[in-house]
């Protein structure tokens, strides 16, 4: 077991693990680590604890040091440069003429290297403009192409359920959103109602999945043919929340008759009702329409 703090250099950033070393480090401290970009200014959002070395990225790099009043303002300095240079570019690409948008602007905390993060359609020659900034800031210059969701992460907004967007606001890590997580969960299969600030698949689709996937499981699938206290029946509707079943019976006088039982109260089996499967085919074509749509979402969400 290795001890190891989790430090976040942005807002709902990714937390990276570092050696406390014999430092009196505490969650909420401030500390100043080493990273690939640099000296970086970071806050302890998970306290000492001892993890396995498979959560680990080899090799572990120790913290320098917990920030100080000096090293604080320095960040705040940093800060509002960032504002400074973010306008500065904003100039620089009206002036050049590039089709790109400027999404946020980040100093590293020894200023060894300034970063504009932008997005743009497609692949953009800003060679001339990082001269230009170069010149201007006198340091190393990165510009960094992100996708929709970095940008909607980074920028925040309101989502449809009128919260902030989860992503800005907590999710340190994109996870992957299938449409089948919509499915499931018995939500409108408008691409306009399950897809986020970004244009992808919202991220809450994931949330509550896992429990939906559970509680399905304990379901028979519509078709299904069932045994009733009062007789046979096919499944005509299921209810996953309430764990509950719609099932049409046929009496002895052949009137057919729709029942709501509980998964408890029914016997599932194997067979499935070869009426209700040709009713399902008739369907298909509407079903495929729908699922194009949907199709196109679940490829941006790949890309």
């Amino acid at each position: 077991m290795v001890t190891v703090v989790g430090v976040r250099f942005k807002k709902a950033g990714k937390i990276y693990y570092f050696d406390p070393d014999d430092l009196d480090i505490k969650k909420d401290d401030y500390v100043i680590v080493e990273t690939i970009r640099g000296i970086e200014f970071g806050h302890v959002i998970v306290g000492p604890k001892q993890v396995t070395e498979d959560e680990i990225v080899s090799p572990l790099k120790k913290v320098i040091r917990v920030a100080t009043e000096e090293d604080c303002q320095i960040h705040k300095n940093n800060k509002d440069k960032a504002e400074e240079a973010f306008h500065i570019c904003e100039e620089m690409i009206a002036e050049h003429q590039l089709p790109m948008k400027l999404i946020d602007v980040e100093y590293t905390f020894d200023n060894n290297k300034v970063i504009f993060y932008f997005t743009a359609e497609g692949r953009v020659d800003f060679r001339e403009l990082v001269k230009d900034l170069a010149a201007i800031f006198k340091t190393r210059i990165e510009l960094r192409q992100i996708g929709v969701r970095d940008e909607v992460k980074m920028v925040g907004g309101l989502g449809p359920c009128g919260r902030v967007a989860c992503c800005h606001q907590f999710l340190g890590e994109f996870e992957p959103v299938s449409i089948k997580m919509a499915k499931d969960q018995s939500l409108s299969l408008n691409p306009t109602k399950i897809s986020g600030l970004c244009g992808r698949l919202m991220c809450c689709l994931k949330y509550e999945y896992k429990t939906y996937e559970e509680m399905i499981s304990n379901l028979p699938s519509v078709g299904t043919i069932v045994l009733t206290p009062v007789g046979p029946g096919t499944v005509e509707e299921t209810y996953t929340l309430p764990q509950m079943v719609k099932v049409r019976v046929k009496l002895e006088d052949d009137v057919e008759e729709l029942h709501n039982y509980r998964v408890d109260e029914i016997i599932i089996t194997q067979e499935k009702d070869t009426e209700h499967e040709q009713e399902e085919s008739c369907s298909e074509v509407y079903r495929e329409d729908c699922e194009e749509i949907l199709e196109e979402l679940e490829n941006l969400e790949e890309e």
